[in-house]
């Protein structure tokens, strides 16, 4: 089943589109267009639209490759915490992201242990506030936001606290990416943390990983649905033995695999998405769509390299930065055999 966009995502699509092709700063562009606003609600000079919107702007940041903190700021800040945040957390936080001048991230990995349901993070009370201890994998722009949305179990339960990477007891330490995007592994050493920065949400972590999921995969959507462009443009025109590449039966054989790949992962992201906006439960969904993308994603590129020929390893080329990319949204989301295992856990329970 497809999912068509009604106009107002249609309208954001086409002006995230637009936005991204022209020649000014993307990120500040984004701002300046208001599709960092989108779901900030209208008491913050937002739009009061959701996860639908804001996917639609990360499926064109994924579409154009762009190396732009959009998937950081908005699906792991903005929509949790206009979701979950109190008035005070929304007015002190959401506004400079939509203005391009500040960012948001969160720490949903811990070591061997992606997007973990029970946090080995934990948080206890001590002196008035919460002292935050754990150590978290893969937080990308760590060092540049302004605060980390931080998983951890509390002894109660699991809570999301809003962290200051500033703060002291947090140790920053940068690893490598494919793409070259900041990323660091956080360690956190008894952090104080006052009780206004909670999530006040019993299941803050599990909406915490739908946004995640939901933003990723939009921008794995698009980022899939740019590589195929590049690729069949290319192919169209390239010419061997006075005929175009897409002539021959071979490269036309693995352009539609590639087109299959890129489809089947549209359709079931835009599932899971629209499933999630609409208040609807949308776990089994999201695992299936990050199961597929996971699987399928890295071939596909891999495709699109191998039909480029010599040109696709050209780093003045786009097409490593959709490759490169989708290596790390991979490995974000746990990789292909965790993801795998989640949706064979559902099956089992």
């Amino acid at each position: 089943m497809d999912f068509a966009l009604d106009d107002t995502q249609t309208e954001i699509a086409a002006l995230a589109a637009k936005v991204l092709g022209s020649p000014d700063d993307p990120w500040r562009a984004l701002a300046s267009a208001g599709l960092l606003a989108l779901a900030l609600p209208p008491e913050l000079e937002g739009d009061g639209l959701g996860a639908a919107e804001v996917a639609q702007v990360l499926t064109e940041v994924g579409r154009a490759a762009v190396p732009v903190p959009a998937y950081a700021a908005l699906a792991l800040g903005v929509l949790p915490i206009e979701a979950l945040g109190t008035p005070a957390q929304r007015a002190e936080f959401l506004p400079p992201v939509a203005a391009g001048d500040a960012l948001l991230t969160a720490a949903l990995n811990e070591p061997s242990a992606p997007l973990a349901a029970e946090p080995a993070a934990t948080a206890r009370a001590g002196d008035g506030k919460w002292l935050v201890s754990g150590v978290k994998t893969a937080v990308p722009y760590a060092a540049e936001a302004a605060r980390i949305l931080t998983p951890v179990s509390t002894g109660h339960g699991s809570a999301v606290y809003l962290v200051d990477p500033r703060a002291e007891g947090v140790t920053l330490v940068p690893t490598p990416t494919s793409a070259g995007a900041p990323e660091y592994t956080v360690r956190l050493d008894d952090v104080a943390v006052e009780e206004s920065d909670l999530l006040f949400d019993r299941g803050a972590v599990a909406a915490l990983h739908r946004f995640a999921l939901a933003g990723a995969l939009s921008l794995g959507d698009g980022l899939l649905a740019g590589a195929l462009a590049l690729t069949v443009k290319h192919v169209g025109e390239r010419t061997q033995f006075g005929r175009p590449l897409a002539a021959f039966q071979a490269v036309a054989g693995q352009i539609a695999d590639v087109y299959v790949a890129a489809r089947t992962v549209h359709l079931a992201v835009t599932s899971a998405v629209w499933r999630l906006a609409s208040g609807l439960d949308a776990d089994a969904e999201l695992d299936v769509a990050a199961y597929w993308f996971a699987t399928q994603a890295p071939a596909a590129l891999a495709t699109c390299h191998h039909l480029h020929g010599g040109i696709g390893v050209d780093e003045t080329y786009p097409l490593h930065r959709y490759s490169s990319a989708v290596k790390d949204l991979g490995r974000a989301l746990g990789g292909a055999a965790h993801r795998l295992g989640r949706l064979g856990e559902r099956v089992a329970g």
